[in-house]
């Protein structure tokens, strides 16, 4: 082999690298493509999302927080507002209460019927119940009777199955004042047989009455503000199926007042009672 032949590369031995450069080259150009194909797509996709599908997907997030709302409320638990006083202190006019609903079973919309209960009212609870007079009206008052209790009233003191009741929750505001209506009157038919049998004429009033006793299904229901307050002593038994929960906590409480556009419920809120747990 001359020195001529040695210095002279041959065409074979640069095919290999210029194929090998041209296929980095091609690779890199495809890469480049599909990465801008790809930035396209995706602007495509968002500008299709506008407009009737953005607004789809609010409706559809709509939709499904109604629905949570009114199961909750129908079945679980539901707001209400204290419009009186005849349960202070317990509780104050302005006061905004959650009440449990499914404690005592809630209504099935539309069924007449109930969900079951965890447990039967029981004296003492407080309880939000459809007014007997008028069902479109809430009342809340303090169960004082179940069905079966001997019940009666002497001077302003309440008295259960011939026990003295013990009501460190009760307010008196008028103790000297006892008032005689004609309201008091339904509870002629429930009087005990030795009452209605002793021949005396029987003259309910606000603070002396009985005793009777509580039908099957029927609850006694009290204020807790005992002078002021309109409850069974007036209008009678608070069905089983009037009752519709039972008030657990307050979440909110103004102490309102009587000025027009007045913003009460902004400047006199009642901080100590938020949370507040309603025994």
């Amino acid at each position: 082999m001359s020195l001529n032949e040695q210095a002279s590369p041959s065409p074979k031995q640069e095919s290999p690298a210029v194929e090998a450069a041209g296929t980095t080259a091609a690779s890199a150009t495809s890469r480049s493509i599909s990465e801008q194909q790809k930035s396209d797509a995706l602007r495509d996709l968002n500008r299709k999302r506008s407009g009737l599908d953005f607004l789809g997907e609010w409706a559809k997030i709509f939709l499904v927080s109604v629905l949570l709302f009114v199961v909750i409320r129908t079945f679980l638990v539901e707001a209400f507002k204290i419009p009186s006083g005849s349960m202070e202190n317990t509780l104050q006019i302005g006061d905004f209460l959650l009440v449990n609903k499914l404690v005592y079973g809630a209504d099935v919309p539309f069924t007449h019927k109930r969900l079951p209960r965890l447990r039967d009212p029981e004296r003492g609870d407080v309880i939000v119940f459809n007014y007997p007079g008028d069902v479109t009206k809430y009342f809340v008052k303090r169960l004082e009777g179940v069905p079966g209790d001997t019940v009666e009233m002497r001077d302003g003191t309440l008295i259960r199955n011939s026990h003295v009741v013990s009501e460190r929750y009760v307010e008196h505001t008028e103790p000297d004042i006892d008032p005689q209506q004609d309201e008091f009157r339904w509870q002629r038919d429930y009087l005990v047989k030795t009452a209605a049998a002793a021949g005396v004429a029987y003259r309910p009033s606000r603070n002396n009455w009985g005793p009777f006793v509580g039908p099957e299904g029927n609850y006694l229901a009290l204020g807790d503000n005992r002078d002021n307050s309109y409850d069974s002593r007036y209008w009678g038994w608070v069905a089983d199926s009037l009752i519709k929960g039972q008030p657990f906590v307050i979440y909110y409480s103004y102490a309102p007042d009587s000025s027009e556009h007045s913003l009460a419920w902004l400047t006199r809120i009642r901080w100590s009672r938020l949370g507040e747990r309603i025994r």
